[in-house]
This record gives structure tokens, C-alpha cells and sequence, in this order.
């Protein structure tokens, strides 16, 4: 029996030795130990939330800094592309310009008396027959046919060059752009045909397919930039330079073209002023673009640090209002730590109360069957002998079996006093349920309270020992049992017939009390719990025993756990 009350203790947590626990019932709110993991957990949470979208931050603010520095580079970059295209545009544009006023100055000094004459007579030379040279390929040998055309258009070159204008026209020319930045002058007759060039071996070539004439006989002029290590100028060959060529239309007085200009002037001098310009600004944009990321790299570390700063302040919010917090609840713990100490001593002064209750009960019940059992014992004798005298004698008037019948109706009292007051160590022990129940029931019989209210015990069959401690399992039921009486007189009527019940409950034992509603007549139901500190006392007993209280609105269910069968030894 040993066995199974200490297996029973150990599964439903019991204590081991004789005396309950008096101490904290339930272990009190641990308010400090709850609110300091979840609260460290959730200031965690919020910090690290906080340093994420903090670093987030930086690094979106980073990448905003190199996007707008990487776009600032190509705007430099553009910008010194367009510049130095406009340049060239301007400067091919302003010599295109001087190109054409020049071909005017040409023709009012040079074309009514010599330069108009000249070409007239220089389109009389034929040329269809060295054009002619090379349309069928397929007869000869195209290179041959080539070098044919080049001697046939080289003739024509040299019969240009053999007309009596041509001398006196090349002097004016060269004394007409001595020393000035015009490097070659060529004269196109409208047939395409050289008929003048200051490189005297050029003239005669055939350029009516080049676009630049083409465009200038139809009144447009056309120019172009270009780069040549060598060129032959007036003044002998010059190497490394930039030229710029132009087709200009030769116009008479009633805007008629009767030839083209083709000049070429040298702008190496303005293209190296226009290339130390964009190298000039390159550098001053290579200047802008460090001092950009100077002051990206210095935004930069100022977010950075302002984020620090944002982040050791917030941090140091986060940590004064956890300080706080955990000041406030550590005062509220000590609160409820002496809330549940003058609970816990109430509890025990009620223990206490109900401890001496008991034992002065015992006392008084153990001093009345002394006192009261010794004279119901004579009276009985006296009663049994009475019986047998008259038996022999006969006595009319003698009524001894009403004597035996009262001393059993007062023994059978004082037994039941006896046996609910009999002291109760505050152990857990095996009892009959059925056995303490109805000694409970049969005791509230006695109060005034209960007179008008029958108690009707109904006790289970065959229910297994169960381990609890008596005490406690008594005061329970009391309290329960007054609990149900006192709470439903609050309501203004009262229950006729109060059934108290045990059956088996799978393993448990089930104490079931029911007030009987059908002789209530229609009385309202109360709700589910009893108003009366007396029920959460019945809670706080049972609970102690590894029970349950449960409570309906008309009934009260008390469950009890057994030793399992597996665990008795």
C-alpha cells in the first residue's frame, strides 16, 4: 500500500511527506521571469528590425550616390562630346563660310576678264572619248583600260594646261592666296572636269561622280574635315595637317553656276585650340567628378554616422524603457509576491481555523461518547433486563424495547459524530469514498440549515481505494455542500432535495452533487460558478489532491484520481 501511495504522489505531483505544502499553492505569477524573456525577445526584435531597415538605409542611400555620380560622369562625358562636335560643326561651318565668300571674291576679280573665259574654253576640250575608257571591261585587261583612262584624262590635263589663259590665270591665283591659310584651289567646268588645280597634275581628273560637286553644281555647297599626313599646298608639301574642303557653286551675276570651287584650307592650328579646349575641360570635369565623390564618399559617412547616432539613441531609449519597464514590473512582482503571501498566510490561518475546528470537534465528539455512551450502556442493561423480567413477570406498564430502540437512535448519533470528527492526519492514505461522503452528509444533517433541505447520498458500487487526504477531502465537501446551500438562498429560494452521488469515471472516481430541479419548480438557473469564496477554497483543496471542481448551473462535479492498477506493487 506503501507503494501505490507513493507511485500515486509521484505522478500527480503530491508531497511526499506527511504535511502539505503550506507554502506558495501554485508557484504565485512569476511576472519578473515572464516579462523578462518575452520583453528581452521583443526589444531584441524591434533592435534588430531597427538596425536592418537602418542598414537598408545606408546601403539604398550608397547606391543613390553612385547612381547620381555615375550619371554626373556621362553627363560630363556627353557634354564634352557635344562640345567638342559643335566645335568642329562651328568651325567646318565658319570656314564652309569664308569658302564661299572667297569663291565670290574669285569670281568678281578673276571671272569676267580671266576666269570665266578660261573655263569656257577649257570645256571645249573633249573628254567623252577617255570616258568612254573601261565601260566594256570584259574586252581587256581592267587595269590596263585603267592606266589608259588616267594617260587619256592626263591628256586633257595637259591641253588645258597649254591654253594661252592658263598662265596669266595660275600667276593671279598664287599671288591671290600667298601666304594665307589656303592650301589648294581647285575649278570644276559643269562637266566634272578639273580645269584648274594649284597641284598642276590634278588637272584634267574627271570628279562628276564625287558628291561634293555633285551637290555644289546643284547651287549646294558641301564641306568636310579631314586628315592628311601629306598634302601637296602652294607652298610644297606639308604633312600632319587638317584640312577642310569645300564644293562651292561659282555663280553668275543672275545666280547661274557656270563652274565649282573646290579650296581646301588648312584648320590644324584651330582643331589643336578646340582639342587643348576639350582636354582642358576634360580635366575640369575629371576635377568635378572626384570633388562629386568626394562629397558622395563625405554624404556618405555622414549617414553613416547620423545613422549610428540614430541607432545608439534609439538604443538607449530602448534600454531606459526596458529599465523602466522592468523597475515597474519588479515593484509589481514585489506587489504580487505580498499579495500572494497574505493570501497564502489567510489560507493557512484558515487551515489553521479548520485544523482546530476539527481536533476541538474530535475532542468534543471523543468527551460525549465517553460521557453519553457509559449511561447508554446502564440504560441498555437496565432496558435487556427489564425485557427478560418481564418476560418472567409480565409488566404492563414496562417498555423496555422503546428504551432500546431510543439508546440505539442516541448511539447511532454519536457514532456518526465520531466518525465524520475523528482526527484525520494530513497525509495521503487510501479511503472509502462512500465511507467519508456519507459521514459528511450524515454530520450536515445535524445543521439548523439543512432541516428543510433532505440530503440524499446515492453511493457508487465496488469503487477502488482512493488516495487523498481526509482532512482536506472533508472540508471540501462541507464547503461545498454550504456553498450550494448559501448561494441558491441568496437567490430567493431554495433547493427541497440535494443528491449527492459517486460512481467511476474511467479511472477516476466521480463525487457528483445535484440539486433537484424538478422540485424547484421552474426556479432560474444560477450560472455556472458559485458565488462563495467557500467553492474556490474546495477548488484550491481539490486541486491539492490532483482533482478537478467543476460547476454547472445545476450541478457540482468533484473528480478524484485513483493509483493506477500498474503502478500497485
Amino acid at each position: 500500500m506503501k507503494n501505490m501511495i507513493a507511485h500515486a504522489a509521484e505522478k500527480f505531483g503530491w508531497p511526499r511527506s506527511g504535511a502539505v505544502e503550506n507554502g506558495r499553492r501554485g508557484g504565485g505569477l512569476r511576472l519578473m521571469r515572464y516579462f523578462t524573456a518575452t520583453s528581452l525577445i521583443a526589444f531584441m526584435t524591434v533592435g534588430a528590425a531597427l538596425y536592418i531597415l537602418q542598414t537598408m538605409e545606408e546601403v539604398f542611400f550608397a547606391a543613390v550616390q553612385r547612381e547620381q555620380t555615375a550619371f554626373f560622369a556621362q553627363t560630363q562625358t556627353e557634354f564634352m562630346r557635344q562640345q567638342e562636335s559643335s566645335a568642329r560643326d562651328d568651325l567646318l561651318a565658319l570656314h564652309q563660310s569664308s569658302h564661299v565668300n572667297l569663291t565670290h571674291v574669285f569670281s568678281n576679280l578673276l571671272g569676267a576678264a580671266d576666269l570665266n573665259p578660261f573655263i569656257a574654253k577649257a570645256q571645249q576640250v573633249p573628254v567623252e572619248h577617255c570616258r568612254g575608257m573601261g565601260a566594256n571591261k570584259a574586252t581587256g585587261d581592267a587595269l590596263a583600260q585603267s592606266d589608259a583612262k588616267r594617260a587619256c584624262f592626263g591628256a586633257v590635263g595637259q591641253r588645258i594646261m597649254s591654253l594661252p589663259q592658263f598662265a596669266v590665270l595660275n600667276a593671279k591665283m598664287y599671288d591671290a592666296i600667298r601666304k594665307s591659310t589656303v592650301f589648294k584651289i581647285k575649278v570644276f567646268d559643269l562637266r566634272g572636269i578639273t580645269v584648274y588645280s594649284s597641284e598642276h597634275k590634278q588637272i584634267g581628273e574627271d570628279k562628276a561622280g564625287n558628291q561634293g560637286w555633285r551637290a555644289a553644281v546643284g547651287g549646294t555647297p558641301a564641306s568636310e574635315l579631314t586628315h592628311r599626313d601629306r598634302f601637296s599646298a602652294f607652298e610644297g608639301e606639308v604633312e600632319n595637317r587638317d584640312l577642310i574642303s569645300s564644293y562651292i557653286p561659282m555663280l553668275t551675276g543672275t545666280n547661274q553656276v557656270v563652274g565649282v570651287f573646290e579650296i581646301y584650307s588648312d584648320v590644324t592650328p584651330f582643331l589643336k585650340q578646340i582639342r587643348d579646349a576639350s582636354q582642358r575641360i576634360a580635366g575640369l570635369a575629371a576635377a568635378n567628378q572626384a570633388r562629386v565623390e568626394q562629397a558622395a564618399h563625405e554624404n556618405q559617412h555622414k549617414v553613416d554616422t547620423s545613422s549610428d547616432q540614430f541607432l545608439m539613441i534609439v538604443g538607449g531609449l530602448l534600454a531606459v524603457l526596458y529599465g523602466v519597464l522592468l523597475l515597474i514590473v519588479r515593484h509589481g512582482q514585489r506587489v504580487i509576491d505580498l499579495q500572494n503571501s497574505a493570501q497564502e498566510r489567510a489560507i493557512q490561518r484558515e487551515e489553521q481555523w479548520h485544523r482546530e475546528k476539527m481536533a476541538a470537534l474530535a475532542t468534543m465528539a471523543a468527551n460525549v461518547a465517553h460521557e453519553v455512551g457509559n449511561p447508554l450502556a446502564t440504560i441498555s442493561g437496565l432496558a435487556e433486563e427489564i425485557a427478560e423480567q418481564q418476560k418472567v413477570r409480565g409488566c404492563a406498564v414496562c417498555k423496555p424495547m422503546l428504551l432500546l430502540e431510543q439508546t440505539r437512535r442516541i448511539a447511532n448519533m454519536s457514532r456518526q459524530i465520531a466518525d465524520f470528527a475523528s482526527a484525520h492526519n494530513e497525509a495521503f492514505e487510501p479511503v472509502d469514498v462512500n465511507q467519508m461522503v456519507k459521514a459528511v452528509c450524515d454530520f450536515l444533517g445535524f445543521d439548523q440549515r439543512f432541516r428543510a433541505m433532505q440530503i440524499e447520498f446515492k453511493p457508487g458500487a465496488r469503487l477502488p481505494a482512493c488516495i487523498v487526504i481526509p482532512d482536506h477531502l472533508n472540508e471540501a465537501l462541507m464547503n461545498l455542500l454550504q456553498a450550494c446551500m448559501d448561494g441558491k438562498s441568496t437567490q430567493r429560494w431554495t433547493p427541497k432535495r440535494i443528491v449527492v452521488e459517486t460512481r467511476a469515471r474511467g479511472k477516476d472516481i466521480l463525487i457528483r452533487i445535484v440539486w433537484d430541479t424538478a422540485a424547484l419548480g421552474g426556479a432560474p438557473a444560477t450560472g455556472g460558478v458559485l458565488p462563495d469564496s467557500r467553492f474556490e477554497s474546495a477548488r484550491r483543496r481539490v486541486k491539492t489532491m490532483g482533482g478537478q471542481l467543476s460547476s454547472s448551473a445545476t450541478a457540482i462535479e468533484l473528480t478524484l484520481p485513483t493509483t493506477p492498477a500498474d503502478g500497485a506493487t
